[in-house]
């Protein structure tokens, strides 16, 4: 399969096999992650992998339950932690304890997640990106005791796929690229290209089950709602505070 295609074939797996990752391919995709684009070639980031049994039970409880049966939870972190220390050794000032850094590192993190997938992905494994790191910050940070300085921002589940889920729908080109400058979106633009998001089968039928007027009332209502949204930027900014990410 060509990179191409491997893309463009990407599942979310939620389902594994009993069988753990081998370690020196668990190293050539943590390696994969580390040749990724970054700010000034400085990693901003590190990479938690965990593959204990009690531990990946542990995590999972915090993600509300996704991943249990993974072979590796990899939390992906900005960590300024070490640069500081780095910094500290050669006599120099430790700048990057703000929001800038805190912005520059989870793009880091983001792409060397990104490279990971990929390589996981053409090694035979699966994986699912988690975005409940973001609801659970704090309690992720105490169990993987992660100092001050570094805030968890991505994590994948992994492992050899016991599923085979269907392609999820994505949106047309037209409804995410914009070409020369942004144009905005007319009512019958937004009809068009969201179009195929609510004629996908499986879509139709969470609104059937929920019995909301339509699936922008699924998201705004029930998975993601303003009072969640709220809460969990308070909790988080707070932890992101408390991690010494925001100084002025």
């Amino acid at each position: 399969m060509d990179t191409i295609e491997l893309l463009n074939n990407h599942r979310s797996v939620r389902k594994f096999k009993d069988i753990a990752i081998e370690t020196d391919k668990m190293n050539r995709i943590l390696e994969c992650g580390m040749r990724a684009s970054n700010t000034g070639n400085m990693q901003i980031y590190s990479i938690i992998v965990t593959q204990e049994k009690d531990n990946i039970s542990a995590l999972s409880k915090l993600h509300y339950g996704q991943g249990a049966t993974a072979a590796a939870f990899l939390t992906i972190c900005v960590d300024v932690n070490r640069y500081h220390h780095w910094c500290r050794l050669r006599g120099c000032d430790e700048p990057y304890d703000n929001f800038l850094w805190l912005m520059s590192g989870t793009v880091d993190a983001s792409l060397a997640a990104q490279n990971i997938c990929v390589a996981a992905e053409a090694e035979g494994l699966g994986f699912c990106y988690l975005g409940t790191v973001m609801y659970n910050t704090k309690a992720i940070a105490e169990l993987l005791q992660l100092p001050k300085g570094v805030v968890p921002v991505v994590t994948l589940c992994m492992g050899y796929p016991d599923e085979q889920p269907a392609l999820s729908e994505r949106l047309p080109l037209e409804g995410v690229v914009h070409q020369e400058h942004y144009h905005d979106y007319s009512d019958n633009d937004i009809e068009r290209v969201h179009k195929i998001r609510e004629e996908f089968p499986f879509n139709q039928e969470m609104v059937r089950q929920n019995g909301t007027r339509n699936l922008a009332e699924i998201f705004t209502k029930i998975r993601y709602p303003k009072r969640d949204n709220i809460a969990i930027s308070k909790s988080l900014l707070e932890f992101v505070e408390q991690a010494g990410m925001m100084n002025e």
